[in-house]
C-alpha cells in the first residue's frame, strides 16, 4: 500500500487550506498513493475562536474535500472542526474516499496539558473509528490520543493495520522528541503501522500557547522502526507499507494476542 502524508502550514483562512488540501491531494495522487493524510486543523490553525469556523460534516468545507478526493482518485483524510454543544466545536477527522461513503473521528483525548485546555472551546469524542481503504484498516486518532496506547490496542483489536494519528503538535523543549518516541511507542504497542502526519513548523511561535506544529511527520513499521521522516518545513510524504511487517510482528511480538489473553483469562492458553 502506498500512502502520503501532506505535511503543511495552515492558516485562519479555510478557502486557503482547502487549496492546500487540493494540491498536495493531487501530487499524491500523481506519486501513486492511495491514501493522503492531512494534520490536525488543516481547515483552520489554532490560536483563534474556532466556533465561528466550524461547520457541518455535510457543510460546503467538507464537501470540496469530497470533490478533491474524488478528482483525485484518492481517500483523503483531514482534520476540521464541526459544531458541538454550546460555543465548542468538535476536533473532526474527515475521511473522504472516491469510491465508498466517508467517515469521521471525533478527538477523545482533549489536549489540557503543557498550558493550553482544548476542552474550554473543543467537546470531547467518545468512539474509537476503524475505516477501510482498499481492503486495508486504518484506525484514526488524533494528536493528544498518541500518548494513551489502549486507544491504540483497541483500533488495533477492532481490524487495525495501519493507525493514522493528525496532530497540531506544540513546540517546546524535547517535544519533537517526544511526538517521534511516541509514534515509535505506539506502533509496539499495537503492532502496526503507524502514520503521523503534523503541521510542519511555522517559525515563529503565537503569543498564545495554542499549538501550531514541529514538523516531524513520520512513519512507523510495527516493529517500530521510523521508514520515513520529514523535516521542519512544509513537504509531502511518500510511503510504501509492507503490510505482510503487520501478520509478522503479530506473530512475533504477539502482544495483541497476549492482552487479549489477559482480559479474557478463561480464554488462555495452558502453559507449556
Amino acid at each position: 500500500m502506498r500512502i502520503a502524508v501532506a505535511q503543511i502550514l495552515s492558516g485562519t483562512d479555510p478557502a486557503a487550506n482547502l487549496q492546500l488540501v487540493r494540491d498536495y491531494s493531487r501530487q499524491a495522487a500523481d506519486a501513486g498513493a492511495q491514501l493522503v493524510v492531512f494534520p490536525e486543523a488543516t481547515m483552520c490553525r489554532f490560536g483563534v475562536p474556532l466556533s465561528p469556523i466550524a461547520e457541518p460534516v455535510d457543510g460546503p468545507w467538507a464537501d470540496a474535500v469530497r470533490r478533491i478526493a474524488a478528482d483525485a482518485g484518492v481517500t483523503v483524510i483531514v482534520g476540521m472542526f464541526t459544531p458541538a454543544d454550546g460555543d465548542r466545536v468538535f476536533n473532526t477527522l474527515l475521511v473522504a474516499a472516491p469510491d465508498q461513503a466517508d467517515a469521521h473521528y471525533d478527538k477523545i483525548h482533549l489536549y489540557d496539558a503543557f498550558g493550553f485546555t482544548e476542552s474550554r472551546t473543543v467537546a470531547p469524542g467518545h468512539e474509537p473509528v476503524v475505516i477501510t481503504v482498499d481492503g486495508v484498516g486504518v484506525g484514526l486518532s488524533t494528536c493528544y490520543d498518541i500518548r494513551f496506547p489502549e486507544l491504540f490496542t483497541t483500533l488495533a483489536h477492532r481490524g487495525a493495520q495501519l493507525i493514522v494519528v493528525s496532530a497540531s503538535w506544540a513546540a517546546g523543549p524535547g517535544k519533537l522528541e517526544q511526538w517521534t518516541l511516541l509514534a515509535r511507542a505506539r506502533a509496539l504497542d499495537c503492532t502496526s503501522y503507524i502514520v503521523a502526519a503534523g503541521q510542519a513548523d511555522p517559525g515563529e511561535p503565537l503569543a498564545s500557547s495554542a499549538p501550531t506544529g514541529v514538523g516531524g511527520s513520520l512513519v512507523v513499521s510495527p516493529f517500530g522502526n521510523v521508514v520515513a521522516a520529514a523535516g521542519a518545513d512544509p513537504q509531502l510524504l511518500v510511503a510504501d507499507l509492507d503490510l505482510e511487517q503487520v501478520t509478522k510482528a503479530r506473530e512475533t511480538i504477539a502482544v495483541l494476542r497476549n492482552h487479549s489473553a489477559s482480559a479474557n483469562p478463561d480464554k488462555a492458553e495452558s502453559p507449556r
